[in-house]
């Protein structure tokens, strides 16, 4: 099974310093393979608890390479819960790269663990009679400190369901449950990775001011 590792991290932060420099990323040091994944930016800003800055991915498999590629920008530039993150942002910056395995169905709204599955629910708005869907991954429930109840009834609002959350309504639910592995990568450590392994740090034009 493939895991995400530190090279899956680093092509993302090449992909984005990449886009700033308009110039291609040096090509990636894993290997290719088809998985659902996940890139998640968070900025720390004076040593303080990540703050999110922007989280896309799909559950449908895709080839990692395109994939971290793709999404390492979309979560960045347009994620539509965040203004485009900035060149000037890049030294602020922690990359979360997550493979997603094991999709199960569960039995129930209450079939999973926090801490060690990532949901998607599906159910049916009884005021519009529309289907909602939505995902959270395995680390958000317990980071968040959530019973399995309250993630169950934030995931509904993330889906966009305005009405009033029942238990019969909860029952209802179609929830798939999954795992992931991740990895976590600051953009110091990045620097640092680059900087040893081709002789120089990496250069922002972007981040010059006045260029952003």
């Amino acid at each position: 099974m493939v895991s995400a590792n530190r090279e899956m991290a680093v092509y993302c932060f090449d992909t984005l310093v990449a886009h700033y420099n308009s110039e291609d990323a040096p090509p990636p040091a894993f290997d290719e393979g088809q998985h659902p994944l996940f890139v998640t930016w968070k900025k720390v800003v004076n040593g303080g608890e990540p703050r999110l800055r922007g989280c896309i991915g799909t559950l449908e498999a895709r080839c990692l390479i395109n994939g971290f590629k793709d999404y390492a920008l979309t979560s960045a530039l347009k994620d539509r819960r965040f203004p485009p993150i900035q060149a000037r942002e890049l030294p602020s910056l922690e990359c979360t790269v997550s493979i997603l395995t094991d999709f199960e169905t569960a039995n129930n709204y209450l079939d999973w663990e926090v801490g060690t599955h990532g949901l998607i629910i599906e159910f049916t708005d009884p005021e519009y009679s529309t289907r909602r869907s939505a995902t959270y991954l395995p680390e958000v429930a317990a980071h968040e400190g959530w019973t399995k109840v309250e993630a169950i009834d934030s995931l509904m609002r993330k889906a966009g369901f305005s009405g009033p959350i029942t238990e019969s309504l909860r029952k209802r639910i179609r929830l798939t449950r999954y795992q992931s592995t991740l990895f976590a990568l600051h953009y110091s450590d990045y620097a640092s990775y680059v900087k040893t392994t081709r002789g120089a740090a990496p250069s922002i034009l972007g981040a010059k001011p006045g260029n952003y």
